[in-house]
């Protein structure tokens, strides 16, 4: 079993880092593997809705999220970790998620598909709760299962010094992991014991007009 961690920050070593390596670590004592995947600190386009990705199933756009697109087909489960910029998430990991996620779906990778999910927010001191309800929105539409802490899944502080002392978001991000790792074997309990997934529907596509 792997998890994939996903910095989102602009620091590859920053306070979303601390909070990640945090997890990674129980996630290991778990028996769990993971890798922290960095979008960097490069500037990443938004969605241009050209829907290049039914054809090319990747996006036509080729940075770190075809990347990321590559590699998320080897993981079980994923934790998206992202600084807390004017109450939201940052713009690099919303454009990140955006192509993603949009690029799976039309592209018809499916890579995420009832594939456990978390979001994890670093903050100096507001906002995350507002993030966390944006990033877990990708999650429900994508039908990925989603993992939660004891609390909401966040760290407070300015720097990673600062965000190692905050001893019960880092304890917040060990609950995390575990629920992560729990989750995990028990969906590969169940497809062990030959539980099928869910029925499918081709998707019904409709507007506010007809």
């Amino acid at each position: 079993m792997k998890v994939l961690l996903v910095n989102g920050g602009p620091h590859k070593e920053g306070c979303t880092y601390t909070a990640l390596t945090e997890i990674a670590n129980t996630l290991g004592e778990e028996g769990v593997n993971s890798e922290i995947f960095w979008i960097g600190n490069k500037a990443i386009s938004g969605c241009l809705g050209c829907r290049k990705c039914a054809e090319k199933h990747a996006c036509i756009i080729d940075d770190k999220v075809n990347e990321f697109l590559d590699k998320a087909a080897g993981f079980d489960g994923f934790i998206f970790g992202t600084p807390v910029h004017w109450a939201g998430a940052t713009g690099a990991i919303t454009s990140f998620l955006d192509r993603v996620f949009y690029a799976d779906f039309c592209g018809g990778r499916n890579n995420f598909y009832l594939k456990p999910a978390a979001a994890v927010m670093s903050a100096r001191r507001a906002g995350t709760t507002a993030t966390w309800d944006q990033l877990n929105k990708y999650f429900g539409l994508m039908q990925m299962p989603i993992v939660t802490s004891r609390y909401w899944n966040m760290v407070h502080g300015g720097t990673p010094e600062q965000v190692r002392e905050d001893l019960e978001g880092m304890q917040c991000m060990r609950f995390l992991a575990r629920n992560m790792a729990w989750f995990l074997r028990c969906k590969a309990a169940g497809e062990q014991a030959g539980i099928p997934f869910p029925k499918q529907e081709p998707v019904i596509f409709t507007n506010f007009i007809r």
